[in-house]
């Protein structure tokens, strides 16, 4: 928890020196610009499903059989590239980060700010903008603990939906018991989708953020980014997007977007877990109060007043999670080597195939559009999910069974909880096979 001064000369936490050596050493590859459903044309076919499985070693039960993992929403197994990635930061490589006068310390500090770098490249935005936090829930807090308790006032106006995972939600109801906001909540069509016609006849200039999921992590049901910010830029709204669930299956770029914060978690990414970050404009988080005090996100501390450091370490209180910000940036060097664009071709094509085959069982209710990035919400008639779940569990298959941290969603929808099948790079066809066995296995003991 040291305050002690920054060793590298002329460099900020956040702004590692960008020396040529440097450069050249951790060279950052652009991120692929694609679309979301087409992968490129030049090039080798990307790797999908049996071809990857390999790559990871938790898709192995202890028996040694396959595992058939459909759980990648709630959190993506790793590619063994990033397990040795953390395991070298944690072994042979490891040491503190900025405050370090050794060689080692100096090197690991290089490394956790490049890692920042490749955050920033991979959505669009530049290093300074990106604030490294425990994940996407701790990035609503903090936006809304710091930005929202500075900007906003009693009878200014949020908008959020109705199928925002709670994340999404209890940040600004505790914003709302602290200075007394308004909290409004727009529909879904009739499909699940965020209404953007019912959120244009909603907002007024009374609102101040609009606040949405990029994708859904119970329906898969995807936003249309830019047309909401043009809606919210219209009476003078700024805008967060939850990219939880996009960013490890959509291209994302946030200039293009041109949203004002953006969040993600590393651990929806293949990434390790405790690590996230916070996007949002240099001139925003310039204007953005500390959140947490301690060591790292000082200037000059004494006993009457204490200054603080520039964004984005003025966020970034304490030692930062060195480690995990190096399996981050693993994470997302595998999946450019896949391509964001054929990843997500790949799994709406699973989550199409999915919600084809649940459709042929008459007892099976779909939730959510047709067209969901990699997400397959369902019902079984008679089967409570957490029954479902543990019934497929015997049979090799893992899925989600309850309300996926979407209480009000549920209500919506009438039910309790439903059951999640969610797909990754390494899902494939014999995934889907095995969750139907365990299905069909499921109502034949239901049925006696």
């Amino acid at each position: 928890m040291s305050g002690d001064p920054q060793i590298l000369p002329g460099t900020g936490r956040g702004t590692a020196a960008r020396s040529s050596v440097v450069e050249g050493a951790r060279p950052q590859p652009q991120r692929p610009v694609e679309s979301p459903l087409n992968r490129p044309a030049d090039g080798p076919p990307p790797r999908f499903g049996e071809d990857v499985k390999a790559d990871f070693p938790g898709l192995v039960t202890a028996e040694g059989k396959p595992w058939h993992y459909l759980d990648t929403a709630a959190t993506a197994q790793k590619p063994q590239a990033v397990i040795d990635a953390t395991v070298r930061a944690m072994g042979v490589d490891y040491a503190t980060v900025h405050r370090g006068v050794y060689a080692r310390s100096a090197e690991m500090t290089l490394a956790f700010e490049a890692a920042r770098r490749k955050v920033a490249r991979f959505i669009g935005g530049e290093e300074h903008e990106i604030v490294f936090t425990r994940g996407a829930t701790e990035a609503i807090n903090l936006v809304a603990h710091s930005w929202g308790g500075s900007q906003l006032k009693p009878g200014d106006r949020i908008l959020i939906s109705t199928l925002e995972h709670h994340a999404n939600i209890v940040p600004w109801q505790l914003l709302r018991e602290r200075i007394g906001i308004a909290i409004d909540v727009c529909p879904l069509t009739a499909d699940g989708r965020i209404d953007l016609e019912a959120a244009e006849r909603m907002l007024t200039p009374a609102h101040k953020l609009v606040a949405l999921a990029h994708v859904s992590n119970v329906l898969g049901s995807m936003l249309h980014v830019e047309h909401l910010v043009a809606l919210a830029r219209s009476v003078g709204a700024k805008v967060l997007i939850d990219g939880c669930q996009a960013v490890p299956r959509l291209p994302v770029d946030v200039a293009a977007l041109d949203v004002d914060f953006y969040v993600f978690s590393a651990h929806k990414l293949y990434g390790p877990t405790g690590i996230g970050a916070l996007w949002a404009r240099a001139e925003i988080l310039e204007a953005m109060p500390p959140w947490h005090g301690g060591g790292a996100m000082i200037d000059r501390v004494t006993f009457e007043r204490t200054t603080y450091a520039p964004p984005p370490a003025r966020f970034e209180a304490g030692t930062p999670a060195i480690v995990e910000a190096i399996g981050l940036a693993a994470a997302i060097d595998y999946v450019q080597q896949i391509g964001i664009g054929a990843i997500g071709a790949h799994e709406l094509a699973l989550a199409a195939q999915a919600r084809e085959e649940l459709r042929r069982l008459n007892s099976v209710r779909l939730f959510g559009p047709d067209e969901s990035a990699g997400i397959v919400s369902f019902a079984l008639e008679g089967v409570h999910p957490h029954d479902l779940g543990t019934i497929l569990d015997e049979e090799g298959v893992a899925i989600r069974a309850g309300h996926h941290c979407a209480q009000p969603l549920m209500d919506h929808l009438g039910v309790a909880a439903t059951a999640r099948a969610s797909f990754g790079i390494y899902s494939d066809e014999s995934d889907i096979a095995a969750l139907l066995r365990g299905i069909e296995r499921t109502k034949r003991i239901f049925a006696k």
